[in-house]
């Protein structure tokens, strides 16, 4: 059993962050952990996040969908836990996976505000909508609560299930546009951790710029959430692009471009960072699709895809399915990716960008609670 949780971890890791232009929803995870009616277990139990992120996935209709989580220290040290638990949030914490705060205070709501991102949350937050107006529109504020098969999601205002986004608010816009450093060494969040002095950190900075959260503003001053300290500017932040690929009709995953790392897509490409499809491809499809298929590169605020495959892909203008309006794209050849258009390795296997490639699949996305022991949890019946 502990092997099969500990690969439930494992999985549930994969879908915290926090990058924003990856994360879907913000939750602290000090709050989910104890939402015992959840799963009839133990007074803390860190599966009950996996619950949470599979019931947000079931609702946008989504794969691999991240939450931005915000921990409190006293977490890292929490009896109710089990010690891998703490070892597991630990190494979140040390890889900037979710932020570790001495008062976290209302940073989940500042985040949510500054990235546009619903809550999910069992609070109300009554007497915060003249600071944070937005608490009361349908969606914002989701309560996860026990339903038939696993947790399910209420609006505290206006009803319905559906996790609604909003505009990145004037401040948040602005603080993204820069690279922020803190002056702290091994700073996971704005340094990116493991130690080696000053120099060490701008250089992480420098190679994983993208994925920094937003800081936390103190008297308008951006400071790091976790050390207290003012940041320095690193900066402009490289231009990004969110890209989704989406398989028999589900998204199965976001992923960010870059201006300073191109990306390779395909069966089980040989780049580290790359796109791998070979688990959500059916035989025919994995013959097709090649190892390293298509390339994706941002040049100048620009997408270009590149063919790299033996077969050869296609574009779908404007993100049409009718036959005769499919563009080749031969093996070499290079392509500026138009708006609305959508790149088709294969029948059903298409890329395109994230706002443009909706979701409407008529079955679940992949649980991350799939090899966790069912003695661990009680679920309602349905």
């Amino acid at each position: 059993m502990r092997f099969e949780i500990s690969k439930v971890l494992d999985a549930i890791e994969g879908r915290v962050c926090t990058d924003p232009s990856l994360a879907r929803a913000v939750v602290d995870l000090a709050e989910v952990i104890r939402w015992q009616d959840l799963d009839g277990g133990r007074p803390a139990s860190l599966l009950r996040l996996g619950l949470v992120i599979d019931a947000l996935a079931r609702q946008l209709e989504e794969d691999s969908v991240p939450v931005y989580a915000i921990v409190h220290r006293a977490l890292l040290s929490d009896a109710d836990l089990t010690s891998n638990e703490r070892m597991v949030v630990r190494r979140w914490a040390d890889d900037g996976l979710v932020e570790v705060l001495d008062n976290p205070g209302d940073r989940m709501l500042e985040v949510a505000d500054l990235l546009g991102l619903p809550v999910l949350s069992r609070v109300r937050f009554d007497g915060l909508g003249g600071r944070f107006p937005w608490l009361g529109q349908p969606g914002r504020v989701l309560a996860p609560v026990p339903g038939a098969g696993g947790p399910v999601f209420i609006a505290h205002v206006g009803g319905g299930q559906s996790p609604a986004t909003g505009t990145r608010s004037p401040a948040g816009a602005k603080l993204l546009t820069r690279q922020w450093r803190c002056p702290e060494p091994g700073c996971a969040l704005f340094g990116g951790g493991g130690g080696g002095g000053a120099f060490a950190d701008l250089a992480r900075v420098d190679r994983a710029p993208a994925g920094q959260p937003p800081p936390t503003l103190r008297g308008g001053v951006p400071t790091c959430p976790r050390h207290g300290a003012r940041l320095g500017d690193a900066g402009p932040r490289p231009r990004t692009e969110v890209l989704a690929v989406r398989i028999g009709g589900l998204v199965r995953r976001r992923f960010v471009l870059t201006e300073t790392q191109p990306v390779l897509v395909g069966r089980a490409p040989d780049q580290s960072e790359g796109i791998t499809l070979g688990q959500w491809l059916n035989d025919e499809s994995r013959r097709w699709i090649s190892r390293n298929h298509v390339r994706f590169e941002l040049r100048v605020g620009e997408v270009i895809v590149t063919d790299t495959s033996t077969n050869g892909s296609g574009i779908r203008p404007k993100g049409s399915m009718a036959e005769p309006d499919r563009l080749p794209l031969a093996p070499q050849q290079s392509r500026v990716l138009g708006e609305g258009d959508i790149v088709e390795l294969y029948p059903g296997v298409q890329i395109g960008r994230a706002e443009e490639l909706p979701t409407g699949a008529p079955f679940t996305p992949t649980s991350v609670m799939a090899e966790a022991p069912t003695m661990t949890m009680r679920l309602p019946r349905p």
